[in-house]
């Protein structure tokens, strides 16, 4: 499982936030832990398989907000209490 985070400029506000979490879930169906900040600018979840920069561009895009740039790292999730 790889963690995407995805640096987008123009959100505003928690509506903001929330449209682009919707944006990701309905372009990506297999995106699990969805979030997004205003303030970092950026949005982050989980995904088996790689989106595609170009795809996440288009979705990002289409929305209004300017995509900026993605990146992603393994993610491998933590045992009872963080072990």
């Amino acid at each position: 499982m790889k963690k995407i985070t995805v640096k987008i400029d123009g959100m505003m506000c928690g509506m903001c936030e929330a449209h682009i979490c919707d944006t990701i879930r309905r372009a990506f169906p297999g995106a699990k832990k969805v979030s997004a900040s205003r303030k970092s600018g950026e949005a982050t979840f989980l995904s088996d398989v790689d989106p595609g920069e170009e795809a996440l561009k288009k979705a990002i895009g289409d929305t209004g907000y300017v995509f900026v740039s993605v990146s992603s790292e393994e993610y491998k999730k933590r045992g009872l209490f963080g072990r």
